[in-house]
């Protein structure tokens, strides 16, 4: 049996794991952080939360235990009521099939079985541009740049 350069590294990485030596790859994971838990009376959480004006609860809690000294923690942005139901529109916006019925009729168009006046032409582009105006004022509304903008 011939053995491939692959296969022979692979042997060297199984016989360097089984004499115990340590690989680069081996190496043992920091252990996550693990969070602390308080109980609280209601009473008391309601002055956390006044105290805190605002900021989430544990943040304030570590502030005031660790002073200057507390590490500061990544924030995750929970979105707002708003958000969430800007963002649920924009998505029922996007699932609504409205572009896929205005290329249905783009092409019963092209092969003749509708006829196109200049009324119904009109009423199609102001269908599209009141879309694109529902889809861009969502955006807005969500934060993100206005289509074509570019990053």
């Amino acid at each position: 049996m011939t053995s491939s350069p692959n296969t022979t590294s692979r042997l060297d990485e199984f016989l360097t794991a089984a004499k115990g030596e340590a690989l680069e790859f081996a190496k043992p994971k920091p252990k996550p952080q693990h969070p602390f838990s308080i109980r609280l009376t209601q009473e008391e959480r309601k002055r956390l939360e006044a105290e805190a004006k605002g900021k989430p609860l544990s943040v304030y809690i570590r502030e005031r235990l660790l002073g200057d000294g507390a590490a500061p923690r990544k924030l995750r942005r929970k979105p707002s009521a708003d958000h969430a139901l800007l963002s649920k529109v924009l998505g029922m916006l996007g699932q609504s099939r409205l572009a896929n019925n205005l290329n249905q009729i783009a092409k019963a168009a092209h092969i003749g079985v509708i006829v196109l006046t200049p009324a119904l032409i009109e009423q199609i582009e102001d269908a599209c541009r009141d879309i694109r105006i529902m889809r861009d004022a969502l955006l807005a509304a969500l934060g993100f740049p206005p289509a074509g903008s570019g990053p």
